[in-house]
């Protein structure tokens, strides 16, 4: 199942955007020819609908999950020097192969990060680049077992 990332920003969207976006969210692979035909809309105007979400930042990327079995993933728990601005840090992170979200935080902790890799030595390399981030004061690594639901 694919998995698309919204800006929190709503543009104006009609119900065929969201019909569009909810079936994508399903299915990010899902052909525009078959799009149409469940929105009623023709290829090349689904394709048209798709591109404008894009430029307008609403759809930001199509991602995958691949099976649990097949990847590790962790949640780490960053700390942020006091004098660091969180946009700069947050925007590095992001670049990390294998980072799936990220969320700011109030409490303890500033942010965190979900991660995944396909094997722990390849997830403890990500961790590194991410410790390693100007800014970043400390982290806390929790792997993740198993999912739930």
């Amino acid at each position: 199942m694919a998995r698309i990332v919204m800006v929190e920003e709503h543009h104006a969207l009609d119900p065929v955007d969201l019909k569009i976006i909810e079936l994508l969210r399903k299915d990010g692979r899902m052909p525009f020819v078959e799009l149409g035909k469940k929105v009623g809309l023709s290829e090349a105007a689904v394709r048209r609908r798709v591109k404008m979400l894009q430029e307008q930042g609403i759809i930001k990327r199509f991602t995958i999950e691949v099976d649990e079995e097949f990847q590790v993933s962790a949640v780490i728990f960053l700390q942020f020097e006091s004098s660091s601005l969180p946009g700069g840090i947050i925007e590095k992170i992001a670049k990390v192969p294998g980072v799936q979200a990220i969320y700011e935080l109030t409490g303890r902790f500033d942010a965190i990060v979900i991660i995944s890799a396909s094997r722990i030595s390849e997830l403890n390399e990500r961790i590194d680049r991410i410790r390693g981030v100007d800014g970043v004061k400390s982290t806390e690594t929790a792997v993740v077992l198993r999912v739930i639901s």
